[in-house]
């Protein structure tokens, strides 16, 4: 049995299930209509293994039999357990709005993951309930790339939750869902909006906090044992962190580096750390 597919192959680009699909390109339209759209046959099988919200898939005509055989052959399912509606594109179309450069033939649309993802609103009175293990928190990480980069790598690591200011990219950008691949659909993150206040809220339960920053403070990264409760905070990837917040944390740590190099990349930065954080 195959995806339940409706009404006829779709060929115009103004069909308006296709217009509504490309809107979600854009940040606010995501947020508006709180739905993302990712394309390929792994991130496909991931969001189903790991019960993603799907609200619609859209597959390439050629391909559609190649895509149900991969499917099942990944996830040992038949096509007909995807309760969601199935649109057919013809082939120049599907390729127009694909977003991979060698289109694997299947693009999801799906709701927020609302029961992983949460914004919060920090007061100063609040305790930030975490749950026990290592958590990061990342400062004006901009680059969705390496958003995506730290969600995978703490994924891999052991990391539990992860804490975002409010002005980090977009957990649903495409770079962001391509970098993290699976571990997106299940990983338990929180966007504040104010990360430092989060800290404070964080550092007044009783654990500890670490900035990743070189000051006067500043302890080697393998020099000091972390414990089960302990946090990193990594900043900006041009600017670091913020005065405010290094001020709000226990201290800082560092990444020892050679002379004359420059600062590592914030996805690179942040594994490191994590390893040290989990080991």
């Amino acid at each position: 049995m195959g995806f339940l597919y409706q009404g006829e192959v779709i060929v115009s680009r103004q069909n308006r299930r296709i217009v509504d699909l490309c809107k979600l390109e854009d940040r606010k339209a995501r947020q508006a209509q709180k739905r993302f759209r990712f394309d390929g046959i792994k991130l496909f099988c991931e969001a189903v293994e790991r019960e993603v919200p799907l609200v619609c898939i859209f597959l390439r005509q050629g391909s559609a039999h190649k895509v149900e055989a991969r499917f099942t052959e990944l996830t040992g399912r038949s096509p007909d357990t995807v309760i969601c509606p199935a649109y057919l594109l013809a082939d120049e179309l599907f390729d127009k709005i694909s977003q991979e450069n060698a289109p694997e033939g299947v693009i999801c649309v799906a709701e927020y993951i609302d029961r992983f993802h949460k914004m919060y609103i920090i007061k100063k009175e609040d305790e930030i309930d975490l749950p026990m293990g290592p958590v990061l928190l990342l400062e004006s990480v901009r680059d969705p790339l390496n958003v995506g980069a730290v969600i995978r790598s703490a994924a891999a690591l052991g990391v539990k939750h992860l804490i975002l200011s409010e002005d980090c990219a977009d957990l649903y950008h495409p770079k962001t869902l391509r970098a993290a691949m699976g571990p997106l659909f299940s990983m338990p993150i929180t966007r504040v909006n104010d990360l430092t206040a989060a800290v404070e809220a964080i550092t007044s339960g009783g654990r500890r906090v670490f900035a990743a920053a070189l000051d006067d403070t500043a302890v080697r990264l393998g020099e000091m044992p972390f414990e089960s409760g302990d946090c990193v905070v990594i900043g900006n990837e041009g600017h670091g962190l913020s005065d405010g917040l290094i001020a709000a944390c226990t201290r800082s740590i560092y990444i020892p580096m050679q002379a004359g190099t420059e600062s590592l990349n914030a996805g690179v930065a942040a594994a490191l750390l994590m390893w040290e954080l989990c080991k």
